[in-house]
């Protein structure tokens, strides 16, 4: 099921939480037994994990912002290195170039996937007592999550920093309803699509989770 219906449906058996709940039994019963043998078990620190943002056209081109823009000279297959070529000539990078040292125009915390009220929060812890030194729109996943978020006071925290507090719906996610970058501006993005013109025709989308938005290690993207 695509992620967006998923969560859709999520919300739907949440406002039904007898069913939900019916429900959630049975997922959490399906577990493994106490004495199974695996052939391999995985453990991972999360806080190690560094943030991954992306530099390309497709959310499959990412990197952790440590990282450096990839150079299509080093890549072997020839249809892989011709897609980096174009992504960085329409993107306005330069292969090796450091994903911290890349300055972006805006900010965008938006979706139905990554503006639920988890995330609007997590995104205002970060804003709170601070001001974003480039413009920034905020639109929640939803009408009831922006209500939710407004009822919190999420949304005067957002303004305090300088960002404007927008209507729920698509909103720059695909740039509708005149929400849009001007072509060449680049925005940090919390949505999931970062295809050419997704934002607004000449756009360049930046991926990256709803905390991470505000903390662009890029002097132009810092909140003071």
């Amino acid at each position: 099921m695509p992620q967006q219906s998923s969560t859709s449906a999520a919300g739907r058996l949440r406002r039904r939480a007898p069913a939900f709940d019916r429900a959630a039994e049975d997922w959490l019963a399906l577990a493994s037994d106490r004495d199974a043998a695996f052939e391999r078990t995985v453990s991972l620190d999360g806080g190690e994990i560094v943030p991954t943002v992306t530099w390309g056209t497709s959310p499959e081109d990412s990197l952790p912002v440590s990282g450096n823009v990839p150079d299509p000279a080093r890549e072997p297959d020839a249809t892989k290195a011709e897609h980096i070529r174009d992504a960085l000539d329409y993107m306005g990078l330069r292969a090796g170039q450091p994903i911290s040292e890349i300055a972006i125009d805006s900010i965008f915390i938006g979706s139905c996937t990554n503006a639920r009220i988890e995330d609007l929060r997590a995104a205002a812890a970060i804003f709170k007592g601070r001001k974003s030194k480039v413009p920034g729109l905020v639109s929640a996943g939803s009408t009831l999550v922006q209500r939710q978020a407004e009822q919190e006071g999420l949304d005067r925290i957002f303004t305090e920093a300088g960002l404007e507090w927008g209507a729920s719906g698509c909103s720059m996610c695909a740039s509708t309803n005149g929400d849009m970058l001007q072509p060449g501006q680049r925005a940090a993005s919390t949505t999931n699509r970062n295809f050419k013109g997704r934002q607004g025709l000449g756009s360049r989308t930046h991926l990256m989770s709803p905390p991470w938005s505000p903390r662009r290690r890029s002097p132009a993207t810092s909140p003071t």
